[in-house]
């Protein structure tokens, strides 16, 4: 099949961030056999992440992506960085206490030094901007969201929180929709994309073979390592990590048990005529609502606007919704022009915590970010650099979280979790 032929599996549409490079590199398909020491499945930010720290220490890594580097969800998301896990650690602390829920924490926050060490290390300009603003969509939300900041600031050593009351709030979102909210002047957003195509380059510069438009259909645990098939031939590893996140199907049936794919959606307006009326301070924002909206301005003043999931097939009519969810929040921008409308397949887990599993010797799988990949995703690829060169296993903390499989198998899962996110989205409305 030529490249000018060739069908993405994942069939994503065009987002703003592939219009805002120049041209995505292109990388060959896999011709043949080879050998590794490392084989990683999947081009996102897990994926490449790991094979440039691998081949910068040297090993022969060979990464096989079904589609294009960039349609997956690492280059289509919402761009922002967030602070330590998904879930709060108020959250987290009845169930494994508040050491462990410490050691996340911090390990969340080497990985947004990484990243920011990572990008300036390689020259990679991804459009960085500071700060998120975390706004209360129901009244009775605002306590809870003060207590986190005196927690946070208290028990985490992490002063950079501050509570903002409905007016002030207003004035930094150039909307009087919430009822005040929380700023963190110590998190970042970017563009994706731009971050994506720069961590490709640090790793083929580094040696590792890239190889897109090549999905593997079969996995084969082999005497010493791993054998993966794909149509245009068979990659044999002493080690492999699958960090396909919401794309793995069936490939690895007890991490696809456990993460189950989601669509999100983004859409992009025409550049701001006046952009000072919505987000003057440049924060990215994300609201309370379990169907959590969040939106942000681009370098050129576009607002990218995501809030809108779907957990059955079919996407339908992406600019609409998310027009009238923009129109709610900012009333002069009811007419303003939409020039993109992309969607994007994530993926989560149960509890909302990153999934980390070894389900054979040498097979690694992570994903699950359950949105908050941006910044654990990189940090985490490296982490597992480390371990397959070695190192101590700093991935340990998260193996050892109960992470349940969704009920209901293959068949019965969706439709399930269609229900119950259906009951979530209502709750939001009350």
């Amino acid at each position: 099949m030529s490249e000018a032929g060739y069908q993405s599996p994942i069939s994503p549409g065009r987002s703003f961030y592939e219009d805002s490079i120049a041209e995505r590199p292109r990388y060959p398909r896999l011709d043949g056999s080879r050998q590794a020491d490392v084989l990683v499945i999947g081009g996102g930010f897990t994926g490449l992440s790991a094979a440039a720290h691998l081949a910068q220490g040297g090993a022969r890594v060979v990464l096989l992506e079904a589609a294009r580097l960039g349609d997956g969800a690492s280059g289509r998301n919402g761009g922002q960085f967030g602070t330590g896990q998904r879930l709060w650690p108020e959250e987290l602390e009845p169930r494994i206490g508040l050491p462990r829920s410490r050691a996340l924490f911090d390990l969340a926050e080497d990985a947004k030094r990484h990243l920011l060490g990572f990008m300036a290390r390689h020259d990679i300009d991804a459009n960085l901007g500071t700060g998120q603003l975390s706004v209360v969509h129901r009244k009775r939300f605002a306590a809870d969201y003060q207590a986190h900041a005196e927690h946070m600031a208290r028990h985490y050593d992490y002063p950079h929180l501050s509570w903002h009351e409905p007016a002030d709030m207003a004035q930094r979102l150039g909307s009087d929709s919430y009822h005040g909210g929380l700023r963190d002047a110590a998190t970042f957003h970017l563009n994706p994309m731009k971050l994506l195509v720069g961590t490709a380059r640090v790793a083929d510069a580094a040696g590792a073979v890239l190889h897109e438009q090549t999905p593997v259909t079969r996995l084969e645990p082999v005497a010493g390592g791993i054998r993966a098939h794909t149509p245009f031939g068979i990659v044999t590893a002493a080690r492999a990590l699958v960090a396909t996140n919401g794309h793995g199907g069936s490939l690895e049936p007890r991490a696809g048990a456990h993460i189950m794919p989601i669509r999100s959606y983004i859409a992009a307006t025409s550049p701001l005529a006046e952009p000072e009326r919505v987000i003057p301070g440049g924060e990215a924002v994300d609201d309370s609502r379990f169907v959590v909206r969040y939106f942000r301005k681009s370098a050129d003043n576009r607002l990218l606007f995501g809030g809108r999931e779907a957990y059955m097939s079919g996407d339908g009519d992406i600019a609409g919704p998310l027009r009238r969810l923009i129109a709610g929040l900012y009333p002069h921008l009811s007419d303003v022009g939409i020039t993109h409308a992309w969607g994007g397949t994530v993926g989560i887990t149960m509890t909302r915590m990153p999934y980390v599993d070894t389900p054979h010797p040498g097979l690694t799988v992570i994903g699950g970010f359950s949105g908050h990949g941006v910044m654990l995703a990189n940090f985490f690829g490296r982490l597992y650099a480390e371990f397959a060169a070695g190192a101590p296993d700093r991935l340990a903390p998260l193996r050892a979280l109960d992470i349940p499989a969704f009920p209901g198998g293959p068949q019965l899962r969706s439709p399930l979790l269609f229900l119950a996110m259906t009951w979530f989205s209502l709750r939001d409305r009350l």
